[in-house]
C-alpha cells in the first residue's frame, strides 16, 4: 500500500513539475530561438475586413468601440454592431462604414449574433474580425492585422490589453492576461507554433469562418445554450485540425475591460473553468494528432491548452509538497523548486511585457483573486442557473486609454 502511494505521488509530482517548469522553458526558448515568420508579403496589399461587435442588453458600452473602429488607419472595412435585446440607442453615426443590426427575436448567444451579422454582410469581406462590446481597438489595429494577412496567415489573434486597472481585482485580471499573452500566444508563435485564441480581437478569413460556423460543434452548440463549449475554443480546435497556424499580432492591440469585483471574477471564471474542462478531450486529441503525425505545432498546442489554470497548478503543488516530505522528500523538494521557477517566470514575463506599475501592485491582490476563482469552481455544475452575462460599465474612449498609458 505504501509503495502504491509512492508511485501515485511520483506520477502526480512529475506532472506538476512539468506543468510548472514548462512555461519557463517556453519563454527561454522563444528568447533564444524565436522569430517572426513569415516576414515577406505574399498576398494583396489591402484586405477588406468585416468587424462584428456582439452586444447583449447594453449597446451603450459598444459606442466607444465603434468610434475607435471608425478612426482606423486602415480604410477597407465595415463595422457591424449586433444589438441583441438592447434598448434603443441613437448612436448618431451616419457613416458608410457602420451598420447597426437589431434582431427582431432574442438571440442570447454570441455565436448566433455573429451568424446574424454574417448573413447581412453588405459585400463579401476577405476577413472577419470579432469584438466584444466592451473592447476598444487601437487606431492601427486593422493596419497591423492586414500585414499579417499579407504574409499569408489565415487567422490572426491581436493582443488583448487592459482597458481599466482601477481596482485590485482588475489589476490581478490584467496580470493574468499579460502572462497568458506571452505564454500561450507570443512565445508559441515565435517558436513556429499557434497562438491560443482570446475570444475577441481575432481576424479569420471569412470563408474559413463560415465553414467553422457550419461545423458540427457549432451546430450542436447552438442547441446547448450556456452549456456550449466557448466559441473561441471551438474555432482554435477547428483550425488546428486543418493544419492552419494561428498567428499572434502583438502590436495589434484590442483593449478589454477587466473585472472589478469579486462577484464578477466568480461569474466570469465559472464559465471559463467549465469550458476548460469541457475542452480537455479536444486538447488531448490535438496533442495526440501532432504526436502521431509528427506535427510539432499541433503537439505543442496540445500541451499549452491542456495546462490547468494557474491557480489550480499552484494550489495542487502547495498541497502535494507537505505530504511529499514524508513520502518522497527529494521529490517534494524538486516540486518546491519548480514552484519557485514558476513564480520567477511570472515576474520575468511581467518585466518582458513592460507591465504597468498598477499590475505589479496587483500581485498583492492575487490571493483574493484566486479565492474567488476557487469559488467559481463550485458554480460550474449548473451552467443554466449560475452562468450569467458579465456586466460592463467602463465607458471610456480609446483616446482616454491611450492618454493614460
Amino acid at each position: 500500500m505504501i509503495q502504491l502511494l509512492q508511485i501515485v505521488y511520483y506520477l502526480l509530482a512529475a506532472w506538476l513539475i512539468f506543468q510548472l517548469s514548462f512555461p519557463f522553458v517556453t519563454v527561454l526558448a522563444s528568447r533564444l530561438f524565436g522569430r517572426e515568420r513569415p516576414s515577406k508579403p505574399i498576398g494583396p496589399p489591402t484586405y477588406d475586413f468585416a468587424c462584428i461587435i456582439t452586444a447583449y442588453k447594453n449597446s451603450a458600452i459598444a459606442k466607444p468601440l465603434v468610434e475607435s473602429l471608425l478612426h482606423q488607419t486602415h480604410l477597407q472595412y465595415t463595422v457591424y454592431l449586433v444589438a441583441d435585446e438592447c434598448p434603443d440607442l441613437d448612436f448618431g453615426m451616419d457613416d458608410d462604414h457602420f451598420v447597426l443590426l437589431r434582431p427582431a427575436l432574442p438571440l442570447r448567444l454570441k455565436i448566433k449574433s455573429i451568424q446574424y451579422a454574417m448573413d447581412r454582410f453588405l459585400r463579401p469581406h476577405d476577413f472577419t474580425v470579432v469584438f466584444d462590446a466592451d473592447n476598444l481597438a487601437h487606431p492601427h489595429f486593422l493596419e497591423i492585422i492586414n500585414t499579417y494577412a499579407q504574409a499569408g496567415h489565415h487567422c490572426i489573434q491581436g493582443r488583448r490589453a487592459a482597458k481599466n486597472i482601477d481596482s485590485g481585482y482588475a489589476g490581478a485580471d490584467a496580470l493574468g492576461e499579460i502572462y497568458k499573452n506571452y505564454i500561450e500566444r507570443y512565445a508559441p508563435y515565435l517558436l513556429g507554433g499557434s497562438a491560443v485564441i482570446s475570444g475577441s480581437g481575432m481576424a479569420t478569413e471569412t470563408q474559413l469562418y463560415r465553414a467553422y460556423l457550419d461545423s458540427t460543434e457549432i451546430v450542436r452548440g447552438r442547441e446547448l445554450g450556456k452549456k456550449m463549449l466557448q466559441e473561441d475554443k471551438i474555432l482554435q480546435n477547428f483550425l488546428l485540425r486543418r493544419d492552419i497556424r494561428i498567428a499572434y499580432a502583438r502590436l495589434a492591440v484590442c483593449y478589454d475591460e477587466k473585472v472589478s469585483s469579486g462577484e464578477a471574477v466568480q461569474t466570469q471564471r465559472s464559465r471559463w473553468l467549465f469550458s476548460y474542462f469541457q475542452n480537455i478531450r479536444n486538447a488531448l486529441g490535438i496533442l495526440c494528432r501532432g504526436l502521431v503525425r509528427g506535427n510539432a505545432g499541433q503537439f505543442f498546442f496540445g500541451i499549452v491548452t491542456l495546462a490547468p489554470p494557474m491557480f489550480i497548478q499552484v494550489g495542487l503543488a502547495c498541497f502535494f509538497i507537505i505530504p511529499g516530505l514524508f513520502i518522497a522528500p527529494w521529490v517534494s523538494l524538486v516540486l518546491f523548486a519548480a514552484l519557485l521557477i514558476f513564480a520567477a517566470n511570472v515576474l520575468w514575463v511581467l518585466k518582458l511585457s513592460h507591465a504597468p506599475p498598477a499590475v505589479w501592485k496587483a500581485i498583492w491582490h492575487t490571493p483574493q483573486f484566486v479565492a474567488r476563482q476557487a469559488l467559481g469552481l463550485l458554480k460550474m455544475r449548473n451552467p443554466e442557473k449560475n452562468f450569467r452575462h458579465s456586466e460592463h460599465r467602463n465607458v471610456v474612449s480609446v483616446d482616454e486609454v491611450l492618454n493614460k498609458k
